[in-house]
């Protein structure tokens, strides 16, 4: 291996893989993942790097490269995806620069060699071995079962979207210059072998995407061979370029990202808003004009010790504030994600158990896939608009739509984007947090004040498929525990796309249920 001023980043051991094998589909491989939890997921992923080593010295600090002498972990890299699945993918009518790339690095530069409307496989791949091209698959989790599974479950696990891109790179060719990523990103080697160079950041955990040139970035802090079943983390911000090694065959990889504006800065943006406006209700300095003209000033010194003074109460508020009121990210995050991996079935989703009744005890179904958030009413246009209890929830996500940002087919015939979920009133919201909090709660246990509205509340979640009752809380749980952790639930997705960004206004439409229920269902729709 060579090591042209560089070092091999720090490794794991070269063992087998002792994960716990769960059931993938017949084509494929033995699966060295976990899917019992998130939490088993990341941590076969990295095996053997323990979950606490990872965080406590690599994650956003350095590169880790885990090299894996297992042809059985190799096979399963490789059944994530290969060349010749885009032969068939393709068939589906692919887009230049939509749903692909073709690219190579020239004099330090990257050239787009796209060509115009749907992809022709047969060009594809003449662009391949003449041009000496790499393509540039994006998000294949939306066609790709188990980069779907992998990744619904690295979103539960980080709490952030999770993306992910294929590059094939024929040999003696680089698709791209060298640069760093807004992302932190988890390299898997899935056919042949690329060599890498690491460099220091310039900057460091950055918030953009940026190309470097070669007389800036130096000699490579790492430089190593991805071989498959191998994987590399490195943080955002660390420069990298890669090339396929003269002489053998061409490389597959797939790049899993995640914690794309997801930094402290970013949920300080979010937060300070609504603890301003809160705060604005009580006091009275917050609601006091600023000095005439400030808006044309220049010197800006005396406004700025004020502004100083704001932000010391305000953190003094903080520090006693048990709830922030900071819902666009956690919406922005549950309307973009990936839906719940529940196998192939076709059936349409639909409540688990029986019609939940005031003896019946519920859980929740979906918890890492539904935020409960305090907003003001957005069905009200007025100008006092009460403040409602909203449950966002990604179950009818479209997996197709996914980190594919806003486009036509995400809008009904109206233009409004859709996202899912339903709206109470404020009362309801200490029954909500009790369900959230709660392994199991008997409804007739719900701190509600009467019957009718705890009715209201359970079988609204119910027919959104957000809760189960006892019954199957039970059932569920023995089968899961006979059949292991691949067991299909009776719900699978049917969806509406969602925007990469979401805007801030509702709109209500509401149903009543057969038999003259005591719930309204409310879909909403972005305006």
């Amino acid at each position: 291996m060579s090591k042209k001023g560089g070092k091999q980043a720090e490794t794991g051991r070269k063992v087998h893989v002792p994960c716990k094998r769960a059931k993938v589909e017949a084509s494929c491989p033995s699966s060295p993942m976990n899917y019992e939890s998130p939490d088993s997921v990341f941590e076969s992923l990295i095996f053997p790097i323990e979950q606490e080593k990872f965080f406590k010295e690599y994650w956003e600090q350095k590169p880790l490269l885990i090299q894996r002498d297992d042809p059985s972990v190799a096979a399963y890299y490789q059944s994530l995806f290969q060349l010749m699945d885009l032969k068939e993918l393709s068939s589906q009518g692919f887009y230049y620069g939509r749903d692909l790339n073709i690219c190579r690095c020239v004099n330090g530069k990257k050239k787009v060699l796209n060509k115009d409307g749907k992809v022709n496989y047969m060009q594809l791949k003449r662009d391949f071995d003449q041009k000496k091209a790499t393509i540039q698959f994006h998000q294949p989790q939306r066609f790709k079962d188990e980069l779907w599974r992998i990744q619904e479950k690295l979103e539960c696990y980080f709490g952030s979207l999770v993306g992910s891109n294929v590059y094939i790179t024929p040999p003696g060719s680089q698709g791209l210059p060298p640069h760093y990523d807004d992302v932190e990103v988890f390299i898997l080697q899935l056919e042949g072998e690329k060599h890498w160079r690491l460099y220091k950041p310039t900057v460091h955990l950055a918030r953009e995407y940026n190309v470097e040139s070669e007389d800036r970035i130096g000699n490579p802090t790492h430089e190593f061979i991805l071989k498959p079943g191998d994987l590399l983390y490195f943080p955002r911000g660390t420069i990298h370029q890669a090339d396929t090694p003269l002489g053998g065959s061409y490389s597959t990889h797939v790049t899993i990202s995640t914690y794309q504006n997801n930094s402290w800065g970013d949920f300080l943006l979010d937060a300070i808003p609504g603890l301003v406006f809160d705060t604005a209700k009580e006091d009275v300095a917050l609601r006091t004009s600023i000095p005439r003209q400030l808006l044309m000033q220049v010197d800006i010194a005396d406004s700025t010790r004020r502004l100083s003074s704001f932000l010391r109460s305000l953190a003094d508020q903080l520090e006693n504030t048990k709830e922030l009121r900071s819902s666009d990210m956690k919406k922005d995050f549950i309307m973009n994600r990936l839906p719940p991996f529940l196998g192939n079935s076709p059936d349409p989703l639909a409540p688990g158990g029986k019609l939940p009744k005031l003896d019946s005890k519920i859980r929740l179904r979906f918890k890492d896939h539904a935020i409960i958030t305090v907003e003001p009413d957005q069905e009200n246009s007025d100008e006092r608009r009460k403040e409602m209890a909203y449950v966002y929830h990604s179950l009818k996500n479209r997996r197709e739509r996914h980190m594919m940002g806003n486009e036509d087919d995400d809008t009904n015939e109206e233009g409004i984007s859709e996202t899912h979920g339903l709206r109470f009133p404020l009362s309801y919201m200490d029954a909500l947090k009790q369900i959230w909090r709660s392994a199991t709660v008997a409804v007739k246990e719900l701190s509600l004040k009467s019957d009718a509205e705890k009715q209201n509340l359970v079988l609204s979640l119910w027919t959104e498929c957000l809760i189960e009752t006892g019954e199957t809380v039970q059932g569920l749980h023995n089968v899961h525990a006979a059949q292991g952790p691949n067991t299909r639930s009776s719900c699978v997705q049917e969806s509406a796309g969602i925007p990469l960004k979401s805007a801030h206004h509702l709109r209500a439409e509401t149903r009543l249920e057969e038999e003259n229920k005591l719930f309204c269902f409310f879909s909403f729709q972005l305006v």
